[in-house]
């Protein structure tokens, strides 16, 4: 009977229906039915069940395009009792075609429609979304009351506030400063300071130094509202991905308690601005997944912006925001791919989504970025401390410094008093002071280092190898230096010149050490060099900022240069020199004249120096990359590995180090950060086996297989969010701390909301004989979050800080609560 009613409704809908028939050979076939569970469905029907079929209730062919567009990017819908409603999704082969075989006449229909979920009433549906409005609300509150309790506390400087608080000074004050991060971050910071009063007269000197009478509440409470965006944006991330309140309840709780993320929160600090736009960016992309049923609309247009504009603002905040950008990138391909594969479309529409995509994910947040450092490069237009790190045409633009508006003489002479700078960024100008190599290190001579700062003891005298005579005695003639020339250099302050030899360099090896040599300018032949500029013949003259000159010494043949290591205390951890036997030219061996002072000279203007904004772009960045792979710690700071964050290894101080300070830690809240930890275990194991069931074609009822699929599908974005700002810390050079984690911390802790929501539901179902079957669900989920509160009442004092005795005494707040030896708070 059941083959009987197939074969009617093939012939019925070869005419009428919009079933989609697959070619053989030559001949036009129709697909039969399928089972799922023990419902019977058609192919081309994904969502109607046999006893519509046979009543006559068709899906029109655009509600189906639109069901179909949502099974292609994995939409799920809402959750009902206990789980997701099984007939959206894709039928598959597999062993239910045997039940299929077995179910026969009527009853089919009738058990199906017996063992389908409940829909909720209509009562129900009607306090469903202000219910939501207001467990958002409530979400918000709560974040909000965590991260503004006690923002006052400490009144002094806390860790990284020495640096992001004073970089807030210089834009409100417009001097020019160098830092590893792109920009964003610290003009927001700086906005806010002088929005809320603050004047930028504060110096942010070291940790624990008072504010006093300087207002920072407007920097700091910029800061943790930011911070507590995230809560709400993590709580709608994953009640988009699930469909579930419960899950994003759990998610928010597991954030809004957590000490770190709190910590965090509460400083001037550029985590918080930097996890903002991470969560803002990740929201956004589901939003506009779930418009994909709708593209071209005005909601999909404009999550798809935002999308772009939040990647923007990562970006501009801090490098590691292309951890973000990957994610998006990969969703995105592989939409793409999806849309690529769907025949109904045509190739024309096609090309509209990936135009769509380009200009709002691509063009968008590169002009958003671009946008970022013009208004920096124009706040930012007076000299300040980081001149040193660029190159002298990057120097000539800003107000105040020695080259801006300045005119110098164009060709070198001797005599001239001169600066000799790297031509490689971050490296700095050849630089001379009293002090000596200690021993054991090569000669004991006077050292020769590059410093990036300007500096008296950055001036040379440029002399003839082969006389003593003074060049700017007034009756004889100026002569220039050319290409070609044997030269001495004399350090100015200390009258030795530069020297070479075979000793080797204190930190490179196979490298000769350079060094002071001689009393008042006398000295041997070591002290000869021969300039030479790069791609240019013998006998031309040299010209100041614009050659690019190379300075070899004469008996020893190698090229004098920077490696760009950063030397111990006992050389003022400046850069080392060496003498390279290599001969290769690399920027390391290159080097330009830049201050230039030759009264006997007429002097020419800089202006035509200056470069143009593509230009000043590409050397910040330049300069930044090598800045951040060139970080080292500062003494006694506590650095870490990327294997020590996940389990909470060890923690940061903020503030305070003995008993009578007042004393902030960041660390995780251990219930929080373990339980992520586990539930990643718990994904992976639990993933895995749904991932091989569905591969496999098993037959899953209608709860179970809704319910792997929001595992799937949802969870696997957070798995996904995780391992990329995470695993890539693991192939870094730079030093590494324990905030560099928290980004990954908001997609554990998502994926753990999902995770055990999904598990509990799935535990419900299968005690579905029991009588407090029901109730499983709610008191796992009431279990986990009072759990949850109740650990971040033991350790919010890490947070919001401690005064007294250490967690070693018995009479401290804390005394029991230091689970691993490793803490030290």
């Amino acid at each position: 009977m059941l083959c009987a009613t197939s074969r009617l409704l093939a012939a019925r809908a070869a005419t009428a229906l919009p079933f989609h028939p697959r070619v053989r050979g030559r001949e036009l076939h129709f697909p039969g039915p399928r089972c799922r569970g023990r419902e019977l469905h058609f192919p081309g029907y994904p969502e109607t069940p046999l006893g519509d079929l046979l009543a006559g209730r068709l899906a029109r062919p655009s509600v189906l395009a639109g069901r179909r567009a949502i099974l292609r990017r994995g939409r799920m819908p809402p959750a009902v009792g206990g789980g997701l409603a099984g007939s959206e999704l894709r039928p598959r082969r597999g062993r239910c075609g045997s039940q299929a075989a077995r179910a026969v006449g009527p009853a089919v229909a009738t058990e199906a429609t017996a063992r389908s979920p409940k829909r909720p009433a209509p009562s129900s549906r009607r306090f469903e979304a202000p219910g939501r409005w207001a467990l958002l609300a409530l979400v918000t509150l709560m974040s909000f009351a965590t991260r503004f309790h006690r923002l006052d506390q400490p009144p002094h400087i806390c860790w990284d506030e020495t640096h992001f608080g004073k970089m807030g000074s210089y834009y409100i004050n417009r001097t020019f400063f160098f830092d590893v991060h792109p920009p964003l971050g610290k003009m927001l910071i700086g906005l806010a300071g002088y929005l809320s009063g603050y004047d930028g007269t504060f110096l942010f000197q070291k940790p624990g130094d008072k504010y006093e009478h300087h207002s920072y509440l407007g920097m700091r409470g910029f800061c943790a509202f930011l911070g507590a965006l995230l809560i709400p944006f993590a709580y709608l991330t994953v009640l988009e991905l699930s469909q579930s309140l419960p899950a994003a309840l759990l998610t928010a709780a597991l954030l809004t308690f957590d000490t770190g993320c709190l910590t965090l929160s509460q400083y001037i600090l550029l985590d918080p601005i930097l996890m903002f736009f991470i969560m803002a960016a990740m929201l956004s992309m589901v939003k506009y997944n779930s418009c994909a049923n709708r593209p071209f609309s005005a909601p999909w247009w404009l999550w798809l912006s935002l999308t772009g504009v939040n990647l923007a603002g990562a970006l501009g905040v801090k490098f590691v925001g292309l951890f973000i950008i990957l994610q998006v990138g990969w969703n995105t391909l592989s939409d793409l791919w999806h849309l690529f594969g769907d025949l109904s479309l045509s190739m024309v529409t096609v090309g509209k989504h990936l135009a769509a995509r380009v200009l709002c994910l691509i063009v968008l947040p590169l002009a958003l970025y671009t946008a970022t450092y013009a208004v920096h490069f124009m706040v930012l237009n007076k000299s300040g401390p980081g001149d040193g790190f660029f190159s002298s045409a990057f120097q000539a633009r800003l107000s105040g410094n020695n080259l801006h508006n300045a005119s110098i003489p164009e060709h070198l002479a001797y005599g001239s008093v001169i600066t000799v700078k790297s031509a490689r960024m971050a490296v700095g100008y050849l630089h001379s002071h009293g002090h000596l190599y200690p021993e054991g290190i090569g000669a004991r001579q006077q050292q020769v280092t590059t410093y990036l700062h300007k500096d008296y003891n950055n001036l040379w005298i440029i002399k003839k190898h082969n006389t003593n005579s003074d060049p700017l005695d007034p009756s004889l003639p100026v002569e220039f230096v050319r290409h070609g020339d044997v030269i001495r250099l004399e350090h100015k302050e200390t009258s030795r010149n530069l020297h070479s030899h075979y000793h080797e360099a204190p930190l490179t090896r196979k490298h000769y050490q350079v060094t002071g040599y001689g009393i008042n300018g006398t000295g041997d032949s070591n002290d000869f060099w021969r300039i030479e500029v790069v791609n240019r013949k013998f006998g031309n003259r040299i010209k100041v900022l614009r050659s690019r000159i190379r300075l070899i010494h004469l008996v020893t043949g190698c090229v004098l240069g920077s490696s760009g290591k950063v030397l111990p205390k006992w050389g003022w951890e400046q850069l080392e020199v060496t003498c390279t036997p290599y001969l290769k030219e690399t920027l390391n061996s290159i080097w330009n004249v830049e201050d230039h002072i030759n009264p006997k000279l007429p002097n020419i203007s800089l202006d035509v120096l200056q470069p143009s904004f593509p230009e000043i772009m590409l050397e910040a960045h330049m300069v930044m990359i090598r800045g951040n792979n060139g970080l080292k710690p500062k003494d006694n700071e506590f650095t870490s590995k990327p294997w020590h964050w996940p389990i909470n290894y060890q923690g940061l101080r903020f503030s305070g180090i003995n008993d009578t300070d007042f004393r902030v830690y960041l660390l995780g809240n251990p219930v929080v950060w373990w339980l992520n930890l586990l539930s990643i275990a718990l994904y992976l194991l639990s993933g895995s086996i749904f991932a091989v069931a569905v591969q496999r074609g098993a037959c899953l009822p209608a709860e179970v297989e809704g319910l792997s699929q929001v595992l799937l599908q949802g969870g696997g974005q957070l798995l996904l969010g995780w391992m990329v700002h995470y695993f890539p810390f693991f192939l870094m050079g730079r030093i590494l701390y324990f905030h560099h984690y928290f980004p990954a911390v908001l997609f554990s802790s998502m994926l753990t909301g999902l995770l055990w929501d999904t598990l509990l539901r799935l535990c419900a179902w299968s005690l579905a004989s029991f009588p407090l079957a029901g109730h499983v669900h709610t008191l796992g989920i009431l279990s986990l979050l009072l759990g949850i509160a109740y650990s971040f009442y033991l350790f919010h004092p890490l947070a919001y800080g401690m005064v007294g005795p250490l967690a070693q005494d018995p009479r401290s707040p804390m005394a029991g609560l230091r689970w691993l030896e490793s803490w030290d708070f």
